[in-house]
């Protein structure tokens, strides 16, 4: 296992060079002058000049690039042009309410399309295997934030069961902290949902078609036991792998939603600086989500080696 970690966090060290020189060359893929742009056109030329050297953009770019990321391995992310605070304390304070929603989110997902595709293998051409098909059809065509408008309808404008929109921290109370994620996490884990079932649903059929499958109905063990205890264990990996990915995808993509429903999370903090074209924040930001996204990736092979140990044999 300790060998296999190593190799993994060896495997991830090209992986995070590319991703740093693409986050370091984003400020030059804008057109324009960056200090003259976030400055604005009444903007003074000794003033961009001024700006330009607080940013170092006046040196040769691989100077840049080596003053860039070695303040980025100190944990130096630069600082915000326009809140006045340190990178990193802007993403400190923007995490929070993208990792509760992003956790939320996931969970829905799974618990809505785990047993879900379960339950459409083990009755495949059954109603509930049609079902499964319409659901997962219905999710990946419709956008969450169109989903979000449907579900503030219902349950904020008609039933007046959740706000609209807005956002409390854990630190005033579980049960507040819930009410104004839920919908945003339907919103998201719904879509999540749907590739998450079809997943779980094409792996449990592979194992479900095993000869030990077999065996043990012929043996007369029960299906209701087979499937929860032997087939979902073995069809496990390509499921934690989607939940990995799909985990990653909403810590970066939850952009949207949170604009829409005024949470302040990483996602609306990297709207607003592109709006405002603060360029260490959007380095900042992008940079983070790549590492962590990096980093569930590596959890999930950890756990797929724990269902699993024939994996890290590969």
């Amino acid at each position: 296992m300790a060998f296999y970690i190593t190799r993994r966090l060896l495997a991830m060290i090209p992986v995070l060079f590319v991703l740093s020189v693409i986050v370091f060359l984003i400020i030059y893929l804008i057109p324009g002058d960056p200090a003259a742009v976030m400055l604005g056109d009444g903007a003074s030329p000794e003033t961009i000049e001024a700006l330009r050297e607080q940013m170092g953009l006046n040196l040769p770019l691989l100077p840049q690039y080596l003053r860039w990321i070695g303040h980025t391995l100190q944990g130096e992310l630069g600082d915000s042009f326009f809140m006045r605070q340190p990178v990193r304390t802007a993403l400190a304070e923007h995490l929070g309410p993208t990792f509760s929603l992003a956790l939320l989110a996931e969970l829905v997902a799974i618990v809505i399309a785990v047993p879900l595709g379960v339950r459409a293998a083990s009755r495949r051409g059954e109603l509930t295997d049609k079902a499964l098909t319409g659901f997962s059809l219905f999710g990946i065509t419709v956008p969450g934030f169109v989903l979000s408008m449907f579900t503030v309808l219902l349950f904020s404008v008609q039933l007046k069961w959740l706000p609209v929109s807005g956002y409390k921290p854990l630190s005033d109370g579980l049960i507040t902290h819930l009410k104004y994620l839920i919908l945003p996490a339907l919103s998201l884990g719904i879509v999540q949902a749907a590739l998450l079932a079809r997943v779980t649903r094409s792996s449990m059929l592979e194992v479900l078609n095993e000869g030990f499958v077999k065996t043990a109905l012929a043996k007369g063990v029960s299906e209701q036991g087979i499937v929860y205890r032997h087939v979902l264990r073995n069809a496990l990996l390509p499921i934690l792998t989607v939940i990995g990915g799909s985990f990653g995808a909403l810590l970066a993509g939850a952009a949207v939603i949170e604009s829409i429903f005024n949470i302040p999370g990483m996602g609306q903090l990297l709207v607003n600086s592109v709006q405002r074209r603060d360029y260490a924040v959007i380095q900042g930001v992008i940079l983070f989500v790549a590492f962590a996204y990096v980093m569930v990736n590596l959890v999930v092979d950890l756990l797929c080696t724990i269902v699993d140990p024939r994996v890290r044999l590969k």
